[in-house]
């Protein structure tokens, strides 16, 4: 099979903190006004992505894979998580505050859910004034104490609060309590999985009037106590060239600002590549075809491409591999 540069159908969430700027900034068609993510590309059981472009048009990602393993996702790839889809891409719009919560590590999240762990990274694409995120402890705590702040609503109290703007970029390790603050849009970068311990939700109830379900004993012995600094992500911004912002056991990504055409030998990569588009727009060509691609979509080029062309204006591209 000729695979080729494919783009997916977005899976848009409703959330109760959600907002606009997906529909108004990145231009999903959304009629609500509390659309909260985007999924971009998603394996997920129950929400799994289907391609919007070209011959495979309405095929879903799952369907792929199992037909065209290797080819799609890379041998290495294909070996290390066999017909899983390791990533989960989504673009996140916080009109009020997300959760305080947290996310299991590898071991902790197959035990009990059968799942990969949930490592992620943001790349802040548009912030309000004074818009922030919250990243960690603002000191080491221990395990009574922080039952001690969250049984007396003083959780807040504990949190490291991150001031933001477009550019900024976090990375979060599984055990790091956090949450995206209001009036930010970002890029989120993940394994695939939806586990998400919620420790706190501000007291809200949602449009019944129920409040959100907690998750206080099972976020306990998953919790990372000490204060690290240990998420902002420093990466060069050099233009028309490659940056790397992260490289983890998970997932790989670089910053891309091109103001010119751009070429990649990706022969020996032996991994499929995604972009996601945070600025401008691009045509990224492959062996088998091009996908235009602007900023707020996604693009995912299969493992068997050996160069990928970009041809541009002016575009900043996150990529991804693994």
């Amino acid at each position: 099979m000729e695979l080729y540069p494919l783009k997916f159908q977005p899976i848009l969430k409703e959330r109760l903190w959600g907002g606009t700027k997906l529909r108004d900034v990145l231009g999903k068609p959304i009629e609500s006004d509390i659309t909260g993510e985007s999924w971009e590309l998603s394996a997920v059981q129950g929400d799994i992505s289907i391609i919007s472009n070209g011959k495979l048009s309405g095929t879903s990602l799952q369907e792929l894979i199992n037909q065209e393993p290797e080819e799609l996702l890379g041998k290495n790839v294909f070996n290390r998580f066999g017909k899983e889809f390791p990533i989960l891409i989504k673009f996140i719009d916080a009109k009020q505050d997300l959760s305080i919560q947290l996310h299991p590590n590898d071991a902790l999240a197959k035990e009990r859910h059968n799942s990969f762990g949930k490592t992620e990274m943001w790349y802040v694409m548009d912030a309000d004034k004074e818009a922030n995120l919250i990243v960690g402890f603002n000191k080491d705590v221990t395990k009574e104490e922080y039952a001690d702040n969250l049984e007396n609503d003083t959780l807040l109290d504990l949190l490291n609060y991150e001031s933001v703007k477009e550019g900024d970029t976090f990375f979060i390790n599984t055990g790091k309590i956090h949450a995206i603050g209001a009036g930010v849009l970002l890029a989120e970068i993940q394994q695939t999985s939806d586990v998400t311990y919620r420790v706190f939700d501000f007291n809200r109830r949602d449009k019944n009037g129920n409040q959100r379900e907690l998750h206080t004993e099972m976020a306990l012995d998953a919790m990372d106590y000490d204060k690290k600094d240990d998420f902002k992500v420093a990466y060069d911004v050099q233009s028309n060239t490659v940056n790397v912002m992260v490289d983890c056991p998970y997932f790989k990504t670089n910053f891309i600002h091109l103001t010119k055409d751009f070429n990649l030998d990706v022969s020996e990569r032996d991994s499929f590549t995604i972009y996601m588009c945070v600025s401008g727009a691009a045509k990224i060509r492959a062996e088998n075809g091009s996908t235009s691609i602007q900023k707020g979509e996604t693009i995912l080029v299969p493992a068997n491409s050996n160069r990928i062309d970009i041809s541009t204006k002016e575009a900043k591209l996150l990529e991804v591999t693994v």
